[in-house]
């Protein structure tokens, strides 16, 4: 089986939400249903606008937030200070060349 694409998945859940056929959902957002069955379909790929017309015109809003907050810079800065001076009270040693497995085994 196939995965569905991310507009797949959105335009399904927008109209699994809101109960409204694709000819109801065209109506709305003013294209064609042959549009909306092409997008569910993965036949073709809509863009961002087009996406958040079909979101609106089935009383949704479609909006992107950060999946991760934001850096504290300072307690970043403290945090690398403290590390790399860890670093240096560390006895140096020379060793041997430094040899890592190949990039696909640690990849997986």
């Amino acid at each position: 089986m196939e995965s569905l694409t991310i507009a797949q998945q959105l335009i399904g859940d927008i109209r699994a939400r809101s109960g409204l056929t694709q000819a109801e959902l065209a109506r709305r957002a003013g294209v064609p249903r042959s549009v909306v069955n092409a997008y569910e379909r993965g036949k073709r790929e809509p863009g961002t606008e087009s996406l958040a017309r079909l979101a609106e015109s089935a009383g949704f809003r479609l909006e992107l937030s950060p999946s991760l907050r934001s850096v504290d810079r300072e307690r970043a800065g403290r945090i690398l200070g403290e590390v790399l001076d860890l670093a240096e009270s560390l006895p140096a040693r020379r060793r041997g060349k430094l040899e890592f497995p190949p990039l696909r085994r640690r990849t997986r």
